[in-house]
């Protein structure tokens, strides 16, 4: 079920030169990050991907070969937030992609699992948007997409973690947004539906237990069961638009939340 890395050769629909930028990428390893990480380095930015799978960025990094950028690879817990912050420092473009999920009730949420999630996925993008806001105001430019999810503007049942750390980061986006505009710095939510990602993977599993169903009608009963378009979305499309974030056409869009969700918030 998991998508193959785009080709280096695909022809990409938007033109984007980012050749002399620096940008950031965590949960580079694998499905989204790792197609945000390839985009970027084709437009020639030089890429400091970041994950915690070794294995993962070394395979990335050898796939990467012969972009017009380069790929860093960094082997970084992001529950280390100090380091976090520091990692960031010098980027001109943060990606903040990585992510974790547990589907749980609330009454049965491992309050440790609650605090792994929100930390990982809100506050250390907090510290990494910390991190690089000197450079971008002192360079006068930057540009911050948080991968956000359909679920930070819609919640779902059994998913109170990642539903909260994704709602808490639209609000953090649009707090740097208003805060960055003075100095030539965007700040955007990129709001995807289920990915065909090995986190969607486990999600099915983890879904099908929750609701006493089997895996297969998880797809059509639960994940898709609100979008107009009854397919995932792939990971190259979300880096797509990620891309086009980073131009120079996009330099009026901040503050906003863009849904790549197949229509399922216009219920």
């Amino acid at each position: 079920m998991t998508a193959p890395l785009v080709p280096a050769a695909l022809p990409y629909a938007v033109t984007v030169d980012l050749g002399g930028r620096t940008a950031l990428v965590t949960g580079a390893a694998g499905g989204i990050g790792r197609a945000c990480a390839v985009r970027l380095a084709a437009a020639g930015a030089k890429v400091k991907a970041v994950d915690r799978d070794a294995a993962g960025l070394e395979d990335l990094t050898a796939q990467a070969a012969g972009l017009s950028g380069a790929v860093e690879p960094l082997v970084l817990d992001l529950s280390d937030l100090d380091a976090a912050e520091q990692a960031a420092a010098g980027t001109d473009i943060l990606v903040n992609n990585a992510g974790l999920q547990l589907v749980r009730p609330i009454e049965e949420f491992p309050p440790e699992a609650f605090h792994t999630v929100l930390t990982v996925m809100l506050e250390a993008p907090f510290r990494l948007i910390r991190g690089v806001l000197p450079h971008m105001y002192g360079q006068g430019w930057g540009r911050i997409v948080n991968l956000s999810s359909v679920h930070g503007l819609r919640a779902s049942a059994f998913k109170s973690a990642y539903v909260s750390a994704k709602h808490g980061l639209e609000g953090l986006s649009k707090t740097a947004a208003l805060e960055g505009a003075p100095h030539g710095v965007t700040s955007n939510c990129v709001n995807p539906g289920y990915v065909r990602t090995p986190l969607v993977e486990r999600q099915i599993a983890d879904q099908a237990a929750a609701h006493g169903i089997p895996e297969e009608r998880v797809l059509t009963e639960v994940l898709l069961k609100d979008a107009a378009l009854k397919r995932l979305v792939e990971p190259h499309e979300v880096a797509e638009a990620v891309a086009y974030l980073c131009t120079p056409q996009a330099s009026f869009i901040t503050g906003t939340s863009l849904a790549l969700d197949g229509g399922w918030t216009a219920h």
